[in-house]
């Protein structure tokens, strides 16, 4: 009984002691570790500003009683610049969670380096199997820190095949993707699904992200005896851009359909893309933010917080949000302590603007839910297919 109210009353002294210092020095810090600049920044820059929200929501409740920073750091998308962050973060003794990483190929070696700190990361972008599939391997070193609340490439991928096979009618596809665990894994899975509906893959192809001409193997695809009658792609939206733009170059886009992921349902889209980017078909986790009645609270305040011109919310946004919302459930009830926060996240059932969020026993969320949207160029939109 004693030791247990020691332990309390150290625990009150640390909060009131973090309390009354300066919010610069002794804050409690959420890490935001994402792609802050190049291709993908635009997504990783709104992740950043959804979890400076939440963080800015709780300060302002009163919630705690120290206060709480979100402090970035840029990835860059670079599997190996993301383990330099990760040794950053493990580094300061302030940080207590992670939100991120956004792209599976930086999750993935990461997630190794907070295994050994241990820290929890919950993912709001990396939806590669792998990422919370390596930590039941006998070769993962450290606790099960991995945790994700987006739905993982094999229900994206598969979602998008039946979609594919049974509401289009399409029997022919040829598959090109970037080469990453994303966006190769995504396309096998499309792969695997739509073969075992019954329908042909026409070829299988491998592009390198930074690839700018893709006239070759379009041509390729164009001339295929097989006849292919749509392409899958497997990446991001800089490439995927391209590929349609070059597409409707060469007069494939009257003929031939596109598929792509959530990697390249983004309002950039249509900055590379431009009005060839319409009637495109794109999958999304979950349901898109504007139709998500629990969400209208989370968007109006979003676009009041967020004034900038390029400050519209971005598809993995809320995602971001909702991660920094269960780091702070779990901030909640553990106190401002690495292992004990990571102790508690498997136990959290957060409600909020995705529903309500549980893990699995591997960190993955129980939420499977994949929407297909077309791309509408006219007013840079991604209605639904109903």
């Amino acid at each position: 009984m004693r030791a247990r109210t020691l332990a309390a009353a150290g625990a009150w002294i640390l909060a009131a002691a973090l309390s009354a210092c300066g919010p610069r020095d002794h804050s409690v810090i959420i890490a935001v570790a994402a792609p802050l600049t190049g291709d993908t920044g635009a997504e990783g820059q709104g992740i950043k500003r959804a979890v400076i929200m939440a963080v800015e929501e709780a300060n302002a409740s009163h919630r705690f009683p120290y206060h709480i920073e979100a402090k970035p750091f840029d990835d860059r998308a670079d599997p190996k610049e993301a383990v330099n962050v990760a040794n950053l973060i493990i580094s300061d003794p302030r940080i207590v969670a992670v939100v991120g990483h956004y792209t599976s190929g930086c999750s993935i070696p990461a997630a190794k380096v907070y295994a050994r700190a241990p820290i929890a990361m919950i993912s709001p972008g990396a939806t590669t199997p792998e990422v919370t599939l390596q930590q039941t391997s006998p070769d993962w070193i450290g606790p099960r820190v991995v945790f994700r609340d987006v739905a993982t490439d094999d229900v994206q991928g598969a979602a998008a095949a039946r979609f594919v096979y049974s509401r289009l009618g399409l029997r022919r596809m040829a598959l090109v993707h970037d080469k990453t665990p994303y966006g190769q894994g995504i396309a096998e899975q499309f792969q695997k699904t739509f073969q075992e509906l019954g329908g042909t893959v026409t070829s299988f192809d491998g592009i390198s992200i930074g690839d700018r001409d893709f006239k070759a193997l379009l041509t390729k695809i164009k001339d295929d005896s097989s006849r292919p009658q749509g392409i899958y792609f497997g990446g991001l939206y800089t490439e995927a851009g391209l590929i349609l733009v070059q597409m409707r170059e060469l007069g494939m886009k009257k003929n031939l359909a596109f598929v792509s992921d959530d990697g390249a349902q983004s309002p950039v889209l249509y900055e590379i893309a431009g009005d060839a980017a319409d009637g495109a078909y794109l999958t999304t986790i979950g349901v898109p933010v504007e139709q998500l009645p629990s969400a209208r609270d989370f968007l109006a305040r979003y676009k009041k917080r967020w004034t900038g011109a390029s400050e519209d919310i971005k598809p993995f946004d809320h995602f971001g949000y909702e991660a920094a919302n269960i780091v702070l459930d779990a901030l909640a009830k553990s106190g401002p302590d690495r292992e004990k926060l990571l102790a508690v996240l498997p136990t959290i059932r957060h409600k909020g603007i995705l529903g309500e969020t549980v893990f699995d026993d591997k960190g993955d969320t129980l939420n499977k839910i994949v929407t297909m949207t077309r791309a509408h160029a006219k007013d840079r939109s991604f209605p639904t297919v109903k």
